[in-house]
């Protein structure tokens, strides 16, 4: 054996270090697991996501966390500050009316595009799948996928709908609604209640968009209504266990 040769050893740590490398998480991956925290609220308001910390999370480079933190802040997730770091949002309660103002103009659009839609069929029978996942989170008490679903019945009909426009705006748009939740939700009142949802579904069965509209509408509203927006103080999370 040349004296240039890796021993049998050293190739196979060199290959299992290779292996490590090609599985590191993209950028992309990144992203979404810190968003789907956020999302399923075990990263709260105000957390701090310091670069280091993160790298040893994931198994990257700080340069690679570098790269995804402006991307999560241009969401408005997240928040950078000048010699302090990035930080979970923490929207303020006009942030908050403004995203649900949006909310109310663009999600008739997007029921209304539903009922014209020539799948509707098949998307309302997809809509009642997903319904039926909230009513069996809520019967077991499984509240990380109550939040989560709730804010996923809005993305869903956003994509079935087939607008690409449409799809970002509310994925971005239920991210921050999310975020306001984790901070101003009243504890004792369901925020987003899947019977509402219901009905919905059945007004794109019925292809009756006026109803729909109107359902949609009116859901905002209790979910904007169920916030006490006097309310700010939240409970610290540790960050490795957020976003295992």
């Amino acid at each position: 054996m040349s004296m240039n040769t890796p021993m049998p050893e050293a190739r196979v740590g060199a290959r299992e270090r290779r292996g490590e490398r090609r599985r590191a998480l993209t950028e992309d991956a990144i992203f979404e697991r810190i968003v789907a925290a956020i999302f399923d609220h075990r990263l709260s308001p105000g957390t701090k996501l310091g670069e280091e910390r993160l790298a040893a999370i994931f198994g990257v480079s700080r340069a690679r966390i570098r790269r995804v933190l402006p991307r999560l802040a241009h969401e408005g997730v997240v928040t950078i500050e000048p010699n302090r770091g990035a930080f979970v949002a923490e929207p303020t309660v006009q942030e908050t009316r403004d995203v649900f103002e949006a909310r109310r103009l663009i999600e008739p659009a997007i029921v209304a595009r539903v009922v014209s839609h020539p799948e509707r069929r098949a998307i309302v029978a997809r809509l009642r799948q997903h319904v039926a996942a909230e009513r069996r989170a809520r019967a077991s008490g499984d509240t990380r996928s109550i939040v989560r679903l709730s804010g996923e019945f809005h993305m869903l009909l956003a994509a079935l709908a087939g607008n690409v426009v449409f799809e970002r705006t509310m994925r971005e748009l239920a991210t921050r609604t999310c975020l306001a939740i984790a901070l101003y939700d009243k504890p004792s009142v369901p925020s987003c209640l899947a019977e509402e949802h219901v009905g919905i579904v059945d007004a794109l069965a019925a292809a009756d968009a006026a109803r729909a509209t109107r359902l949609m509408v009116q859901h905002l509203d209790h979910v904007e209504a169920n916030l006490d927006l006097a309310q700010t103080e939240v409970t610290p999370v540790d960050l490795e266990t957020a976003l295992a």
